[in-house]
């Protein structure tokens, strides 16, 4: 790899940025929009970064990464790593940060799917990813860049699980990190862990919006390296799973993507993902990718609805889906950008249900944490209105584990999670889902009486 293996473009106005002249906060200084990683010596324009290396080479491509699986190199054995060769950003790959990341299962969803009457219904479980989420696959590559370039602190605002993900690779790489969370409005159970690592952790009376405007001015005045979802970095990492379920599907893509949308970079990150290996000859189609959001954190559902996505007003977001509870997201452009290009989706679901289609994923012997059960309960709206057909292929995107957010699953399965205004509508289906604890003598009858109970029902 050479400095100029890739460079940056902003997504508003398409200006190239060098990475070493990028700015702290990742914005373009003409207009102030995202950038993006783009490499050159993949498009035929070349330009001023023509490189002399051929376009990479499919066969051998899927060749290497499948060599690479029985390799005992941490490097080869990270489920992003594996396929460097499509995100060239480091000078010395073999010297990334990796906690093994990646790798995750793709499990068929039968229940749901004889429910839906889906022949072909998938989750791809990021969930069980070192950390628990998704985000280990964009923080591996963003800190790999941060230490490569010399910092000794990063920081990121977060409703934990971004939190969680960055303070365990910062400390795999014995460098410094600094956490802002709204207080008061994650899951313990995220905060634990950014704790558990070694962050300086500090919840701040305001929303995740209020964080990342705080966050913003400590990096411009102090040497932190910002890894939120702004960073472009990050969506690198975070495309490899479009990598995997290709691979997964013996390079014939799935029909849908759908994916939970809170700060939005995700599905992008993902449409780039399968953007790239169509260029590249690697697939010969994209799916659709589809972004699910809650009602009560909707921004991208309201721009698409009322002004085709060119346009988005922030909300005060509220849902019991902590992952998504983002009312101002930075990466929407990008969201909209890569819906319109693969012709997918955006719908938003109740708080009803999502508890709903959580318990169903459960139900399935896999579980996750609220803001995935979007996918679900998006894909349930989507078959209704059929945009979604029987005999398409789907793949759900869940972004964590069921044991991101406990307190949300005793609630629910307690009947203290929703109000009655809430479940309305729902009662029966959430009543069949709900599986209460029961207090018995210590007794073989007293048990057997409800095995028996149990049997009959």
């Amino acid at each position: 790899m050479h400095e100029a293996s890739h460079q940056l473009r902003c997504v508003g106005c398409g200006a190239v940025i060098l990475p070493e002249t990028v700015e702290k906060d990742f914005r373009c200084v003409d207009c102030g929009e995202l950038l993006e990683v783009e490499y050159p010596s993949w498009s035929e324009a070349g330009g001023p970064f023509r490189s002399p290396r051929r376009m990479p080479n499919p066969g051998a491509l899927r060749w290497l990464w499948q060599e690479r699986l029985q390799s005992r190199l941490p490097i080869d054995q990270s489920g992003v790593w594996r396929f460097r060769e499509l995100l060239p950003i480091l000078l010395h790959p073999e010297q990334a940060v990796t906690l093994r990341e990646g790798n995750t299962p793709l499990y068929r969803l039968l229940q749901s799917a004889e429910e839906l009457g889906l022949e072909h219904l998938y989750a791809k479980h990021q969930g069980m990813n070192p950390t628990g989420s998704f985000k280990d696959t964009g923080m591996t590559a963003a800190l790999s860049q941060a230490r490569e370039r010399g910092f000794q602190w990063v920081a990121c605002a977060s409703t934990g699980n971004t939190s969680a993900a960055m303070a365990a690779y910062a400390a795999r790489a014995r460098m410094n990190s600094l956490v802002l969370l709204p207080e008061g409005k994650i899951s313990w159970s995220k905060l634990s862990q950014a704790m558990d690592y070694g962050a300086v952790t500090c919840q701040l009376n305001t929303d995740f919006d209020g964080c990342v405007r705080v966050l913003a001015e400590v990096v411009r005045r102090a040497p932190v390296y910002l890894l939120n979802s702004v960073n472009p970095y990050r969506l690198e990492g975070q495309k490899t799973p479009a990598l995997e379920i290709a691979e997964e599907f013996d390079w014939q893509v799935p029909d849908h993507v759908i994916v939970p949308g809170g700060n939005l970079a995700n599905g992008s990150a993902l449409g780039k993902g399968f953007l790239e290996m169509m260029h590249l000859g690697l697939t010969s189609k994209v799916p659709k990718i589809t972004v699910v959001q809650a009602e009560g954190a909707n921004p991208l559902y309201l721009s698409l609805l009322h002004h085709e996505g060119s346009e988005i007003q922030p909300v005060q977001a509220n849902t019991r889906a902590t992952a998504i509870r983002i009312g101002n997201p930075a990466s929407w452009r990008k969201a909209a950008r890569i819906i319109r290009q693969t012709g997918g989706y955006c719908e938003q679901v109740s708080e009803a249900e999502i508890a709903l289609a959580k318990a169903e994923i459960g139900q399935e012997g896999i579980g996750c944490e609220p803001a995935s059960a979007v996918t679900l309960a998006g894909l349930k709206k989507l078959v209704g209105q059929g945009k979604i057909h029987g005999g398409e292929s789907i793949v759900l995107l869940l972004t964590g584990h069921t044991l991101k957010d406990s307190e949300y699953t005793i609630d629910f399965h307690r009947e203290k999670l929703l109000t009655a205004e809430e479940s309305a509508g729902l009662e029966q289906e959430l009543a069949e889902k709900r599986r209460a604890t029961l207090s018995l003598e210590a007794s073989s009858d007293a048990v057997l009486r409800v095995l028996e109970a149990a049997i009959l029902a």
